[in-house]
């Protein structure tokens, strides 16, 4: 089988699948330039670059195998009509939803100590006391409930947080080991704002929740509250979260993904890791498991697991 991995920045991942797989070819290239390295490839792994209808034409792979869960880049539509398999790795199944909540937690806590003032006063050696924030008994509103929110909401239990979650389907309700007091749906968002402390964002983007937190959102959340993002950046409307931030209205802000990064955003309370949440030994190790086995399963004309599509008739 020869694989491509379509970045030339993952290193880990390359050489995690490189160590199981002796007897494939594993080659990258850069996110923009797919199209150009085809060439006898079996099966892609987009690494978030875009697969659209004319790489999935231009190509002969029939497998598009993400690595992790985030599968919005990809065609499905096309992948199915040209008789592509298109898979991912659930964050249950790879400790990615673990390594994101974890991550999640270090972004509320840097912004409620005012991590960004306290690292500057240290390096000019102005010991000032800047009363910080703690996490108990404030109150968290999860965006999403799948793996990574429910992940997040065990773990926010133990600080001693008051929780709530929004999801699309609310009578699904939330795991009892999670805490969370209440449910809302989705036509309830600014609602659960309203009452809430710290809001952390853990849904899946979709044309639906392109710019969920945007203006009128905002103005729902109650002054002092911090926002966290750990899912995508399309999420939250980069202007009107800036806007919020400069007014005070928002204490702060947790951002591992930016829709359209801005150097202002720095200059106030705000943490922006460079979409590295996932990024753990525990959770490369969870997918690379995953990926080697569906590259297998590939090789022997079975169907991979975890797809996300049903190919009527297969690629040849």
């Amino acid at each position: 089988m020869k694989v491509l991995l379509c970045s030339d920045r993952a290193t880990l991942a390359v050489n995690l699948l490189a160590s199981q797989l002796p007897n494939n070819e594993i080659i990258t290239c850069p996110s923009d330039a797919v199209i150009k390295n085809l060439d006898s490839v079996d099966i892609v792994i987009p690494w978030m670059a875009n697969i659209d209808a004319s790489i999935i034409a231009s190509g002969h792979f029939g497998l598009v195998q993400e690595f992790g869960v985030g599968i919005e880049t990809i065609d499905i539509e096309a992948a199915t009509r040209a008789g592509v398999w298109v898979a991912h790795v659930p964050g249950s199944i790879s400790s990615n939803a673990d390594s994101v909540a974890e991550h999640a937690i270090m972004l509320m806590l840097m912004v409620s100590r005012h991590m960004t003032t306290i690292q500057q006063f240290s390096k000019t050696e102005d010991w000032s006391a800047k009363t910080g924030i703690a996490l108990l008994r404030k109150t968290a509103c999860i965006v999403g409930l799948g793996n990574i929110g429910t992940a997040l909401a065990v773990r926010l239990r133990a600080f001693g947080m008051r929780l709530v979650a929004v999801r699309q389907h609310p009578k699904r309700g939330a795991l009892p080991e999670t805490g969370i007091e209440k449910v809302y749906g989705s036509n309830a968002l600014s609602e659960a704002l309203s009452i809430a402390d710290y809001i952390i964002l853990c849904a899946e983007y979709t044309k639906n929740t392109h710019h969920l937190i945007n203006q009128n959102t905002l103005a729902a959340i109650k002054p002092g509250a911090f926002l966290i993002n750990v899912a995508r950046g399309g999420l939250v409307d980069t202007d009107a979260l800036e806007a919020a931030l400069e007014k005070g209205h928002l204490a702060g802000a947790g951002l591992d993904v930016v829709d359209s990064p801005t150097n202002s955003l720095s200059q106030k309370n705000v943490i922006i890791t460079p979409h590295i949440a996932a990024i753990t030994e525990v959770s490369y190790d969870g997918i690379a498991t995953v990926i080697v086995e569906n590259i297998k399963r590939y090789a022997r004309e079975e169907q991979p697991r975890y797809t996300l599509n049903s190919p009527n008739k297969l690629r040849s």
